[in-house]
């Protein structure tokens, strides 16, 4: 299928064809063409899927097909867990647009408020927010957003995670006169989820875009495996200084591993630059754009400040430390092998992380392989993790057969 199948305006085909996209993904297929019909979307879409264009798509369409007679307040509302991703979703907007008369504006956290408030004085028909922020211009009634049409809430099993429920559905609820709804989650598991999809939405159409088999295997995966603290940062510095890891993300758990891991790594002269939670917005943006400049090529990160993170050319994913969740893990490595490019993820597991990855191999359904570095061997043999059988209840009717059962033994005795 092409974009041209799609029935999409043809000055979004020239926007796309600029982009050099020629083909619509997994998600784009599903997604774009329910949404045309005014259907609401459920989507099921991890990052690097093309989740992002599967919604901005139809909206953007939906204002062409529907132009307004005046300037006015925005008519497309996409909101997203951090500012980093807001900001990436912002910079998609606009280059979908480059080719109409449509305007595209965010607002976010660590931007002067001020400057926000003048932006939604002027014409803008798609806002792309931070929940904070947005809740702010609610509350002082600089928002109308009785103009909303289409409401977009990315990531939010994330948004859920970091405590934004009661701010999801306060948007919700002010948006009410809204014609169509898009919810998007890295996963469709959890009550909490589904309860909150259950109020947003009418009658949604589920759409799943996770990655197949195929697609799964243009990320090598593999696990190394440590003794050790020290033994794993011998390996992490062996890696990192391979010539083949030309752009990576190494992944740790909490801020404290992070300021430590960044120490050692520059006492070893092994330059990086970081990004962790509550670092200010400036020292942020300065981070990234160092990485994706190429000046340093690779970027440590805790999976708060990671969020919605989406750079291109990512050649190695490490997990420095394995994540607490299974769902997390493909979230991190959906890093790399973007774009139909091959992409490596690499964990480096001590003896205590082994039920973990135990999790992980059983969510994702294979055995990551166990590789070794000359002479930085594991010593230890690899833990063994063993699994405790969970005690079935019995009915009534059960434990009676099984009490009948015994008592025979008993006669036979």
């Amino acid at each position: 299928m092409s974009f041209a199948e799609l029935d999409l305006d043809p000055s979004l085909e020239q926007a796309l064809a600029k982009m050099g996209y020629d083909a619509p993904t997994t998600i784009q297929r599903e997604a774009v063409p329910a949404a045309m019909d005014q259907r609401d979307i459920l989507g099921c879409a991890p990052t690097g899927t093309g989740k992002t264009a599967a919604f901005l798509l139809p909206a953007i369409q939906h204002l062409l097909d529907f132009p307004r007679n005046k300037p006015g307040a925005p008519r497309i509302l996409v909101v997203t867990p951090t500012r980093e991703l807001a900001n990436q979703v912002f910079e998609y907007a606009e280059q979908l647009t480059e080719f109409t008369a449509l305007k595209p504006i965010c607002i976010t956290g660590g931007v002067t408020y001020e400057l926000h408030e003048d932006m939604l004085q002027k014409n803008a028909d798609i806002l792309v927010a931070t929940p904070g922020r947005l809740i702010e211009f609610i509350d002082t009634e600089e928002l109308d957003m009785r103009s909303i049409e289409f409401l977009i809430m990315d990531e939010a099993d994330r948004m859920l995670d970091m405590g934004f429920i009661k701010d999801m559905e306060r948007v919700a609820d002010e948006a009410r006169w809204r014609l169509q709804t898009m919810l998007f989650s890295a996963t469709l598991e959890g009550k909490g989820l589904e309860k909150f999809s259950a109020t947003v939405l009418k009658d949604p159409i589920r759409v799943d875009a996770n990655p197949s088999r195929k697609e799964s295997a243009k990320i090598n995966q593999w696990v190394h495996l440590a003794d050790t603290l020290e033994h794993k940062q011998a390996i992490l510095a062996r890696l990192l200084v391979q010539p083949e890891f030309e752009r990576t993300i190494v992944f740790v758990k909490t801020r404290e591993r992070l300021a430590e891991l960044v120490s050692t790594l520059q006492s070893l002269d092994i330059p990086v630059v970081y990004l962790q939670g509550k670092m200010a917005q400036d020292k942020r943006n300065m981070a990234l754009e160092r990485f994706k400049s190429g000046e340093l090529n690779i970027l440590i990160a805790t999976d708060v400040a990671a969020r919605g993170l989406d750079i291109d050319d990512i050649t190695h994913v490490i997990n420095y430390d394995l994540p607490y969740t299974s769902d997390v893990y493909l979230h991190r490595i959906g890093r790399t092998g973007r774009a139909g490019k091959k992409g490596t993820a690499i964990s480096i597991t001590e003896g205590h992380e082994m039920k973990i990855l135990g999790k992980i191999e059983r969510y994702t359904d294979q055995k990551l392989r166990r590789r070794k570095l000359e002479g930085l061997e594991p010593k230890h043999k690899e833990s063994r993790v063993v699994s405790k059988k969970k005690k079935v209840k019995l009915t009534t009717a059960q434990k009676k057969a099984k009490a009948k059962k015994q008592a025979k033994k008993q006669k036979k005795k």
